[in-house]
């Protein structure tokens, strides 16, 4: 994981995390990534101190272990709140979001899968989505995951805390 510090075109910072460079570049070229505060698209790194490793190599593997648990944890609980106040929609999700998006259907959350490219189409068309990581539990769960699709949250006016 990486951590860089960004900066939308209204100087709002924040910070983002990404699997690596390629993951922050990729998102970046397609407009992924907004400012939370204004939701601007026009983001850019910016100026970043050094990281200067302090402690032993083992304190820092168990920073890092703790830092993943927590990370584990966060994600853990956030599809739990997903599982119990949403509906599930499956692979129907692209077309039902877009019902709920278009006022043709009831505004609720809701989670299901689409491929990467319905999830393009629906954040092109304006669509609120977010990928509902996988979980250790959810390798278990009732509920089926389609083989290489994400799972993914229209959250209506419900938002996750």
């Amino acid at each position: 994981m990486i951590k860089y510090s960004l900066i939308c075109d209204d100087d709002h910072e924040f910070e983002g995390w990404f699997r690596d460079s390629a993951d922050y570049d990729a998102q970046a070229s397609e407009d992924l990534i907004e400012c939370p505060v204004c939701g601007s698209e026009e983001v850019r790194k910016a100026v970043m101190a050094p990281s200067i490793a302090r402690g032993s190599a083992a304190s820092r593997s168990e920073r890092l272990a703790a830092v993943q648990r927590d990370m584990e944890s966060a994600v853990a609980r956030a599809r739990e709140y997903v599982e119990k106040n949403f509906d599930y929609v499956g692979d129907k999700f692209p077309e039902e979001a877009r019902k709920i998006h278009y006022g043709e259907s009831k505004e609720r959350g809701i989670y299901g899968e689409a491929s990467g490219k319905d999830v393009k189409a629906l954040i092109e068309e304006g669509v609120q989505v977010a990928p509902l990581p996988k979980t250790k539990s959810a390798d278990n769960a009732k509920k089926p995951d389609s083989a290489g699709t994400p799972k993914i949250t229209h959250s209506g006016t419900k938002k996750l805390n």
